[in-house]
């Protein structure tokens, strides 16, 4: 029967094929989408830990020259512009890592008009631009207090007046090894960027500049720190075009993962599923092969040994379709034989051939009620009625059914034991074990034709055994011998009493009565089978 549900290779292809996309979606989400907020988001905190680490520093006992090259450290490190001047205008320091910062040139009105914009929200603000002219906004978040202040001032650097004269000009530093500096004089030459990309650049890129009020006491200085929020457009089309060729190399990689791993997970349990198809069709020699994981491998482990059940069970099933077919033709040969001759032959009506009539028709009954006595036990549906009895009492009323085997036969079955022993179990089915167990001693008992049933009392447990002289079991015979329609002897021949099927019915009853059980047995020395109960107080008969 085929099913329509789609094979467990294609589905964990279309697994691992969906989780590779998610990954390329969020991988562009965060690289193209989000790119300009993480980047902003990333820029902020630098620049404001870079800021309280100038703060540190200023307010540190360092000379000026080891100041001087932290702060330029801060800036070249951290890409940003730090300008420290003072209420005047003249500059104390100036490290200006930051492409068109332009700091330096900005006019003594706006310098004032920034100062007084800090002052006013508790010694510090922060303004976040577009370009490098027309403030967005202006508030105040610092840890220094003061609230948030939102503003369309003037432009942050707009064209002097005549009256204004600017600074001198001081051009972005090439590297942290050479800074510029007002106090060393070193101005490195600028590196020119066309009219074009400068425009560009500054109409795109939005930019923050923290303003802070430093205050030694005596004098105070204003700190300005400009950082660069998020990236040009130069940068974010690099990205998106990178990552196009990364998405489909990675598409192209992702499938063909995809596959080499669906099929390897799934070679092992398509070859199961092949070797169960087999197996159903009646291929008992089949061999799972699936070692490729714990999983797979258990369940094949696990599935070879149904498959020799299966097998043995099958092997089992014809042996006792034989065996009982000859069982119950014999009693039946038998009885229609006998019944012929004393219909048609006169003096044939003897009590002798009555008696072998009667008898192979118990021996029919019997084999009948044993099979079905295995069937109910094997069902669980026989009822365990257990009572407080005389187990040595009983064993003696079993025994003298024997007589007459002993008289005929010259069989000999001896019984020993010290004393009476009551256990707590179903006399009647405990009747069945001994009677079987018997059965099972006479029919492979040696020349001297002897069984001996021993009771052994010991750390209050009756134990019975019953051993014959036979030719004995192998070793790798007897874990099997309590199986259903087992047989060591292929070559079936009547038994002597009883059907054949005694032992599997006395594993089912001792199991019953959760008794333990087993068998001894060496080649050339006879067996001995055994089972346990545990002894009552011989008081509690009948409770």
């Amino acid at each position: 029967m085929k099913h329509e549900k789609i094979s467990i290779k294609w589905r964990i292809f279309i697994f691992l094929l969906i989780f590779i996309i998610i990954l390329l979606v969020i991988l562009w989400l965060l690289q193209v989408c989000y790119l300009d907020s993480f980047y902003k988001y990333v820029r902020t905190k630098t620049a404001e830990n870079v800021r309280e680490e100038v703060i540190a520093v200023w307010n540190s006992s360092d000379e000026e020259s080891v100041k001087e090259e932290q702060f330029n450290l801060l800036a070249a490190g951290n890409n940003l512009a730090i300008y420290i001047v003072d209420t005047n205008g003249q500059v104390v320091y100036n490290a200006e890592y930051v492409e068109n910062s332009r700091l330096n040139q900005m006019p003594k009105q706006e310098l004032d008009n920034y100062y007084q914009l800090a002052k006013d929200n508790g010694g510090c603000a922060k303004i976040v631009f577009r370009g490098n002219r027309n403030p967005m906004f202006q508030d105040q978040n610092m840890p220094q207090g003061g609230e948030d202040v939102l503003s369309t001032e003037a432009a942050f650097f707009q064209k002097p007046d005549d009256q204004d004269t600017p600074p001198e000009k001081k051009e972005f530093p090439q590297n942290v090894e050479n800074p510029a500096s007002p106090k060393n004089g070193n101005t490195p030459p600028k590196e020119e960027v066309p009219l074009l990309m400068q425009s560009h650049q500054m109409e795109r890129a939005e930019n923050v500049i923290y303003v802070t009020i430093l205050n030694d006491g005596e004098t105070e200085h204003i700190f300005f720190l400009n950082s660069m929020l998020t990236p040009v457009n130069a940068t974010i089309y690099t990205l998106k075009i990178e990552l196009i060729f990364i998405s489909i190399v990675m598409l192209i990689l992702s499938i063909l993962l995809a596959l080499i791993i669906s099929r390897q997970i799934s070679k092992s349990m398509i070859r199961v599923n092949d070797s169960a198809r087999e197996l159903a069709k009646g291929k008992y020699d089949v061999v799972f092969e699936g070692k490729d994981y714990k999983e797979i491998a258990e369940l094949s482990d696990t599935l070879n040994y149904m498959a020799k059940e299966l097998e043995r069970t099958e092997q089992f099933r014809r042996e006792l379709i034989a065996n009982v077919s000859h069982d119950l033709r014999t009693p039946l040969t038998m009885i229609t034989a006998y019944s012929e001759a004393m219909r048609d032959l006169p003096g044939e009506n003897t009590p002798e051939n009555i008696q072998v009539v009667i008898d192979e028709a118990m021996h029919l009954t019997n084999l009948v009620n044993d099979m079905l006595d295995l069937s109910k036990l094997q069902a669980g549906v026989l009822v365990n009625n257990s009572e407080c009895y005389n187990l040595t009492e009983g064993i003696r009323l079993v025994l003298k059914r024997y007589n007459k085997l002993m008289e005929q036969d010259h069989y000999r079955i001896r019984f020993i034991y010290d004393r009476d022993a009551w256990v707590t179990a179903d006399a009647f089915k405990m009747e069945q074990v001994l009677y079987n167990l018997i059965n099972n001693a006479i029919h492979y008992t040696g020349e001297d034709k002897t069984v001996v049933v021993c009771q052994i009392l010991k750390d209050e447990k009756v134990r019975i055994e019953i051993k014959d002289s036979g030719a004995g079991i192998a070793k790798e015979e007897l874990p099997h011998i309590w199986e259903r329609y087992y047989k060591i002897d292929k070559d079936h021949k009547r038994a002597v009493a009883g059907s054949g099927l005694g032992l599997s019915i006395v594993k089912h009853i001792l199991e019953l009565h959760q008794a333990a059980y087993g068998a001894e047995s060496e080649i050339g020395h006879g067996s001995t089978f055994w089972f346990e109960l545990k002894e009552e107080d011989p008081e509690n008969e009948g409770s």
